[in-house]
């Protein structure tokens, strides 16, 4: 009889040794969100904040925001947090959404070689800037693929009355990549691309490339957050989730995102307060 306690204790203390790592790991979520706030390195440094605070692991899948998105209508992460309000709108619509949380801005720039051929340079208008590169068959990276800056840069050419499908050249290239890449590629080639400021700030591989049209009201780019909805997807950790947007708009996490800078310069800004961002 002692001999069969023995044993049942053994064996409960193996069950629990082997639950333990269990639960821990599921203190985790899985948020898709756009390559800016992984490359820009906010992630990096909001993140072990958020961790010390809750407890809870967050895993990042760092995509572009029609990619993110997609992530989220497949039940493959429990947060999206992306940057394009109509898409992130759409994909509320069809209900994989519940709601929708305004969290940072900042802005597009236009990025270009220092010589700037295209004779743009401290000028604010972003339409006027890619006729410009257009007509004169400037060479410029595009993302090309889906995500919220590319978004963005459709609607620019679209604004300036050009269509990019029919009108594009041999001076025009898709990459189909991030961000990080698309700089990469620009300043390998001497090329003109629409980047995030907070990628721009965070790049290291500037070579001979500058901002050189800023501060068009069109260059706007705000953030938004939505937990993936459980009823679409019952494997979505709800609590968790939402336990990662409510810190995200909460004054702590609006202060974690503005203390973010990089040589003086702050990335992002916190918004979560406007009701029409």
């Amino acid at each position: 009889m002692k001999l069969f306690h023995s044993l049942a204790a053994l064996a409960a203390l193996g069950l629990a040794l082997t639950a333990t790592p269990t639960l821990a790991q599921e203190k985790s979520i899985v948020v898709a969100s756009t390559t800016s706030t992984q490359d820009s390195g906010l992630f990096g440094h909001i993140l072990p904040a958020f961790k010390k605070k809750t407890g809870i692991d967050v895993r990042v899948i760092a995509q572009g925001t029609g990619q993110a998105l997609d992530t989220g209508r497949r039940g493959d992460a429990d947060v999206v947090f992306v940057h394009a309000k109509a898409a992130e709108e759409k994909f509320l619509s069809e209900g994989f959404a519940k709601k929708r949380y305004p969290v940072m801005y900042n802005d597009f720039v236009l990025i270009g070689p220092k010589n700037d051929p295209a004779g743009v340079k401290g000028t604010k208008d972003i339409v006027a800037a890619l006729k410009a590169i257009k007509d004169k068959g400037l060479p410029f990276i595009s993302r090309g693929d889906r995500s919220g800056t590319h978004m963005a840069e459709l609607k620019l050419w679209k604004a300036a009355d050009i269509d990019i499908a029919k009108d594009k050249g041999p001076w025009y290239k898709d990459i189909g990549q991030g961000m990080g890449a698309a700089l990469n590629t620009a300043s390998a080639s001497n090329a003109y691309v629409i980047s995030d400021r907070g990628t721009w700030l965070s790049f290291k591989n500037k070579g001979d490339l500058a901002i050189v049209v800023e501060g068009d009201k069109r260059l706007f780019n705000q953030y938004g957050v939505m937990l993936v909805n459980p009823e679409k997807h019952p494997s979505v950790k709800a609590d968790l989730g939402q336990q990662f947007i409510d810190w995200l708009i909460s004054p702590e996490g609006q202060k974690a995102i503005a203390d973010y800078k990089i040589n003086g310069n702050q990335l992002f800004y916190p918004n979560a307060t406007d009701p029409n961002a």
